[in-house]
């Protein structure tokens, strides 16, 4: 049996993916069965989620992904430059010397690998994933514990936008952005670092269309929430 925290990780974890779209319904009876707990475990997990920003109710027919406005978009993007960059520059481990700084670089050069093998695969749910919690991974790696939990639902709301307004930035590129991040740290430049993320945050908020996605059935909700395959990096 799940417990309320794991429900609501589930399908943050599958926004992340982009398994769970903007709009679509997320049945208490459904989420009931497929995890194996009572309904009303289920309402709380997900009004938990939606005192986090990632569902809401609509009168009469239930809970649904939330559908961020465009202005809800520029927000979230806004809060992750000023996170991310601010975490980079502030780190302590790129002021101190040796074992600690090659651990942290090791960590992170390994989950660049598993992002590259997961675009180089046909896992695109994992490779989203992955895509999305280097940044997770960055702030857990940097000593930056408060601030996972923060990154984690800054990118599911900028996934969540990327889903609706059909963005075209390139998962490669992605990669590309993350390895040059990880350079610079290995270099000791925390600037070059923030300057290098400050531009990847941007390519991804400019890559995204004019109008919302098209919604897709709310049948897919089991195979939404299916966990995602784990890799070595975490």
């Amino acid at each position: 049996m799940a417990s309320q925290i794991e429900i609501a990780q589930q399908v943050v974890e599958s926004i992340l993916a982009q398994k769970l779209k903007p709009g679509e319904r997320l049945g208490e009876q459904a989420l009931a069965d497929m995890f194996g707990v009572s309904r009303t475990l289920v309402r709380e997990a997900l009004m938990q989620l939606q005192a986090r920003g990632f569902v809401e109710v609509r009168t009469r027919k239930g809970w649904y992904v939330v559908e961020p406005s465009i202005d809800e978009a520029r927000d979230a993007f806004a809060a992750r430059r000023a996170v991310e960059t601010g975490m980079l520059r502030d780190s302590q481990l790129l002021r101190d010397a040796g074992k600690p700084l090659q651990v942290v670089i090791k960590r992170l050069r390994q989950h660049v690998k598993d992002e590259q093998a997961a675009i180089a695969s046909v896992d695109v749910a994992t490779r989203t994933f992955l895509l999305a919690d280097f940044h997770v991974c960055l702030a857990e790696c940097l000593g930056h514990r408060v601030l996972c939990g923060l990154l984690r639902d800054l990118t599911a709301r900028t996934t969540l936008v990327s889903s609706l307004y059909q963005s075209t930035h390139d998962a490669r590129q992605s990669c590309d952005d993350h390895a040059q991040i990880v350079g610079a740290l290995a270099d000791g430049d925390a600037e070059q670092a923030a300057q290098l993320m400050l531009v990847h945050i941007g390519d991804v908020e400019s890559a995204l269309g004019k109008s919302a996605a098209s919604r897709d059935p709310v049948e897919r909700l089991r195979a939404s929430l299916a966990p995602l395959a784990r890799t070595g990096s975490r």
